[in-house]
């Protein structure tokens, strides 16, 4: 990794918020590695063999009426991750009672703390779907449980699963990196019952779960809802996030051909997320 050419994208944003945190889920889902916030926007890191020229194409909040964001890119040598996240990462702390920190970060008075180290991974609980299935755990009986992390980033969902009383969890990501930083975090925070994979939904198999998170985007999730159905134990219950307000109802309506009903929704800044439950 350390001789890896990187292409950095500098977003300037106007309104700031926001926009920056939507741009930047937006850029993780299409690849982007590592972003660094500063007081016009954030600049965007990708590996050059990732890259190509369509790259934003499919990055809605470019062509948003409701915000201006110009940008420009270049070529640049990997710089010290570490040393860019440590400058900005602050830690966070949801319903008085789960802390998403870092390290190096002083240890907190709430009920859970969860130790993060980020690096490329996506998933410290800034952004609004990671920020709700937090809540969603924490509103949910998850004792004794068995569950999927699906699209784990950091593995932060798994690790407060595991906090929370289940017993058996899968934390699954396609990306290498966010294997690797998930193991990472698995064990900086002690947790003994979390086994990660790499991969996507085909290695789900014939495994069945009582609780499946799904935090990833709405074409993923599209294409994947009927196996997490099938997956699910009865009176299992499914949580799905990275998406918008606007794709509810398709959501809703593959859901409910795979045998589901809609249960719940938690809406943050235009994200949204859902429960829903077995038939």
């Amino acid at each position: 990794m350390t001789n890896s050419i990187y292409i950095g994208y500098n977003f300037k944003v106007e309104p700031l918020q926001p926009a920056t945190e939507i741009l930047i889920a937006e850029l993780g889902y299409a690849g982007f590695e590592s972003f660094v916030e500063n007081e016009t926007g954030v600049t965007a890191y990708i590996q050059k063999e990732e890259w190509d020229a369509n790259i934003l194409d499919d990055i809605y909040i470019l062509s948003s009426s409701e915000f201006k964001i110009s940008y420009d890119f270049n070529v640049i040598e990997q710089t010290n991750w570490n040393a860019e996240w440590e400058k900005n990462f602050k830690p966070i702390v949801v319903d008085d009672l789960v802390t998403v920190r870092a390290p190096f970060h002083v240890k907190p008075n709430t009920k859970y703390d969860l130790i993060i180290e980020p690096k490329m991974s996506f998933g410290t609980g800034h952004h609004e779907t990671t920020h709700m299935m937090i809540q969603h755990i924490l509103e949910n009986d998850f004792k004794n449980k068995s569950v999927l992390d699906m699209g784990c980033g950091t593995g932060v969902l798994a690790i407060l699963a595991e906090k929370v009383g289940a017993t058996k969890i899968d934390a699954i990501d396609i990306d290498n990196w966010c294997y690797l930083n998930s193991l990472e975090n698995v064990e900086r925070n002690n947790c003994d019952n979390i086994s990660v994979f790499q991969g996507d939904s085909s290695l789900l198999n014939d495994q069945k779960y009582d609780v499946i998170i799904a935090n990833i985007n709405r074409n993923i999730l599209l294409q994947d809802i009927p196996t997490y159905t099938k997956c699910l134990n009865e009176k299992g219950m499914l949580f799905l996030s990275g998406f918008y307000e606007e794709d509810l109802d398709i959501i809703k309506t593959k859901c409910f051909d795979s045998g589901l009903v809609f249960n719940d929704k938690t809406l943050k800044n235009r994200w949204l997320s859902a429960k829903f439950d077995i038939k």
